[in-house]
Parts: structure tokens; sequence; C-alpha cells
């Protein structure tokens, strides 16, 4: 081997992993609004103009999610959760009884991890994993995914389309998950951002942000209802707001 090729060799074998790592976590730019909602109107869960899609993430929480199901009951709004596997098999009846109430449940992971490290083979079977635990404890199958922290990478998106999940994750946003969140805030937040056909991401529980923070996100339920109600928008779950398929990501094989 040659001097020169003998360099090469070794700035391969340095280069391979770092383009191994960009290929795996490169989806991962749809986080960014100005990627994701003129260029994935799918990912950003952009449906019906005259409707607006209420999702929340991290539950279900013994704690706070029967709060938002006896306000969502009093709006007479149902909603799209989006469950943590884990969490489903420790609190089961509240599950069901999130179905029970009429909303529907969304798969956001088996646990609430970093996506850094490309691991297909443990996403899929966690999503997999996650998809049956729902359909055990509720009898009905989860169709949506959304990842935690809305990260996307290469394994995720392979590992919800073998599941047959359909990634959504949101167009507004009400940051409900900070310290200093409040109701005004979380509403002035959402409402910056919301547009007919939007997906409203909330959280319905604190375990993977500041404590208490739900309360933010619950006190603002009721202004940010009437606020789409008096835009002349409906408010519903993902089912019924009909999210084009998203446009495939680059570089990402889906079969």
């Amino acid at each position: 081997m040659s001097l020169g090729s003998g360099r090469a060799w070794r700035a391969a074998t340095v280069l391979l992993p770092v383009g191994a790592a960009a290929a795996h976590i490169g989806p991962a730019a749809t986080w960014l609004p100005g990627v994701r909602l003129p260029f994935f109107p799918g990912l950003s869960g952009t449906g019906d103009r005259h409707h607006i899609a209420l999702t929340f993430d991290d539950g279900p929480d013994p704690d706070s999610t029967p709060r938002f199901l006896d306000t969502l009951d009093g709006l007479g709004v149902r909603a799209t959760f989006f469950v943590l596997g884990e969490h489903v098999v420790r609190h089961p009846a509240l599950a069901r009884e999130t179905v029970r109430r009429g909303h529907e449940l969304g798969v956001h992971g088996w646990r609430h991890d970093r996506p850094w490290c490309p691991a297909y083979t443990r996403t899929a079977e966690e999503v997999d994993r996650s998809v049956r635990a729902v359909y055990a404890t509720t009898g009905c199958r989860p169709r949506w995914y959304r990842p935690p922290y809305g990260i996307l990478t290469t394994s995720r998106c392979r590992a919800a389309r073998r599941a047959g999940l359909r990634t959504v994750l949101w167009s507004a946003w009400g940051r409900d998950w900070t310290a200093d969140a409040t109701p005004a805030s979380v509403r002035a937040r959402v409402a910056a951002d919301l547009r007919g056909g939007g997906t409203v991401l909330l959280h319905d529980s604190d375990r993977h942000s500041a404590p208490g923070c739900w309360h933010a996100a619950l006190g603002a339920l009721p202004a940010l209802v009437q606020d789409c109600r008096e835009a002349g928008l409906s408010v519903g779950p993902l089912h019924e707001h009909a999210p084009p398929r998203p446009t495939a990501l680059p570089g990402v094989r889906t079969e």
C-alpha cells in the first residue's frame, strides 16, 4: 500500500462513522419549523383547514391526565394523546379511561429517551412494543407516532413505518413544559402559530419536564378552544383532521 493510499484509507475509516451518524440524525432537521412547515406539511400535521388537531404528549399520568380528561369533557372536545408504552402498562386503567371518553391514543415511544446513537433494532422493538401495549390495554390499534422531543431519526422513521404508524409532529406548540410557563403564555405561544388545519402540541404530564408545568397547559385549554371556535375552527383528534401523508424524508428508506 502506498503512503497516499494509506492516508486515504485512514481518512475513510474516520469519515464512514461520521457519514453514518449524519444519515442517522439527518431527519432531525424537521424539528425546525422553517424546514418542517413549508416542506413537510404532512409531518407538521397540516389537515382540514377548518379543523385544529389537539394533541398531548408524555402520559398517561395519574396525577394530571384525569384533570385534562375532565376539562376536555367540559369543553366537549376530544383529542389525541401520544402515550409512552411504559406508562400505559403502569396505568392501564387510565389508558382505557382515556379511550372510553372518546379520545385516541398515539405512540410516543416506549420511554422518553434521546436518539443520538443509531439503534434501529432496539427502536423498532420499542415502537412495536408500545403499539402492542396500547392495543392489548385498550383494544384500539394506534395509527400515529410522535417521537420523544419531536426528534426524528432514520431509525425512528423506519420503525414507525414498519409498525404501520404515520408520524406527525406539530405546527403550533405552547412551550408548556418550561418552569415559567403560565396559562397566558401557553395561549399566546399557540396563538402565534395557530392556523386552520394546524396541529397543536401540549403536554398532559410533567414527568419529563418542569415539575407542575402541566398546570399551565390545563389552565390554557378553555381559552385555546374558545379562540379556535371564535375563528370558525373545530377542535378534535387527528383522525378527524386527516393530515396528508408525509413527504418522504431524504435518505430514509420506507419499505
